[in-house]
């Protein structure tokens, strides 16, 4: 008796399209892995590169700066002209608030000081002054509520992170500690310090909170308001005499007596008007004063480095004849430049 014949299995084809399907699928995986491990190397780099502020370091002078625009003021004397035009081209601090730089265009103002950044080799630095109650009440009063706060220091924290590969330093709120114990809002300036922190660090991101000045508040009491905000050891380090006119060497020893109370931290200093010293006890618009050594000519262990942060040739506030405060005011520039220019 034969076999009965078995019907023959026919091998089933694949469609060609399934291949070229496939292999699509494993092409782009491919590129999204090595997308994905070139960020990697590239986030690796830009934070092994980072390095905080130093002597030399140069920021940059902003081409939106008030004295930048005073520069152009058709109706200026010639020696305002002149004063106005020679602090433009300073390195100095770009002060961000939400006054001129509201929460939709704040974003914008930290891509457009990054690009110049870019353009000048230089390093970008802002001040952001924007807490709640700010100044108390005193000559700058104004800052945001809560939730607006939260917010813009958001917005401006993205755009420092979409910048990298540029060196950034902030100094966060000036006298916003220093001024605590007299607010009376000591918990809830931690709180809004806290907030502005955690939404504007990054890499390459060097923050400075505010350290007063060596004629405010003695060492110990100026140290205990800073570690009262709990965020010493979340920063680079404290920034020093910030719109004020004290010496040089004065703010030196005050930033390593700070630095010994708190744990080793850093600081910057502000020498943009300082090159008369003091006026005695007057801080509100002194007559007489000088813009001092440009930023980054002095530093060493505990100061990185010390910077233009006030602009010069802006008002302190309504007092001994200047406009209201962060106004331009040619006179100030003019006395500020008469020894420089």
């Amino acid at each position: 008796m034969g076999r009965a014949h078995r019907p023959s299995r026919q091998r089933r084809r694949i469609p060609r399209v399934v291949f070229l399907v496939g292999a699509v699928v494993v092409v782009v995986a491919l590129i999204a892995a090595i997308a994905v491990v070139g960020n990697l190397v590239s986030s690796l780099f830009q934070t092994l590169a980072a390095r905080p502020p130093a002597v030399d370091t140069r920021i940059v002078a902003p081409d939106e700066s008030k004295a930048a625009k005073a520069a152009g003021d058709a109706s200026a004397t010639p020696e305002e002209s002149a004063a106005a035009t020679w602090l433009a081209a300073q390195p100095t601090t770009y002060w961000l608030t939400p006054e001129i730089d509201p929460v939709d265009e704040v974003w914008d103002r930290v891509a457009h000081l990054a690009s110049e950044a870019r353009d000048q080799d230089a390093a970008l630095s802002v001040a952001v002054y924007g807490l709640p109650d700010r100044d108390c009440g005193n000559h700058s009063a104004g800052g945001l509520d809560p939730d607006a706060y939260r917010d813009w220091t958001s917005r401006i924290g993205d755009a420092l992170r979409n910048a990298p590969d540029v060196q950034k330093i902030v100094i966060l709120e000036p006298d916003s500690i220093a001024l605590s114990s007299s607010c009376g809002s000591q918990g809830d300036r931690a709180s809004y310090l806290r907030t502005a922190v955690e939404n504007i660090r990054g890499t390459n991101t060097w923050i400075y909170l505010d350290g007063g000045h060596s004629a405010w508040h003695p060492v110990d009491e100026m140290a205990s308001l800073i570690s009262a905000t709990g965020l010493i050891g979340e920063v680079r380090g404290v920034a020093l005499n910030v719109s004020n006119y004290q010496d040089t060497a004065a703010e030196f020893a005050y930033a390593h007596a700070l630095s010994e109370r708190l744990g080793g931290t850093h600081a910057v200093i502000d020498t943009s008007r300082n090159g008369a010293g003091p006026a005695g006890s007057e801080w509100c618009n002194p007559a007489g004063r000088l813009v001092g050594p440009a930023g980054g000519s002095f530093g060493d262990g505990v100061v990185d480095t010390t910077l233009w942060i006030k602009p010069p040739g802006e008002s302190d506030g309504e007092c001994n004849g200047g406009p209201p405060a962060g106004t331009w005011w040619p006179a100030a520039a003019v006395e500020l430049t008469r020894e420089s220019r």
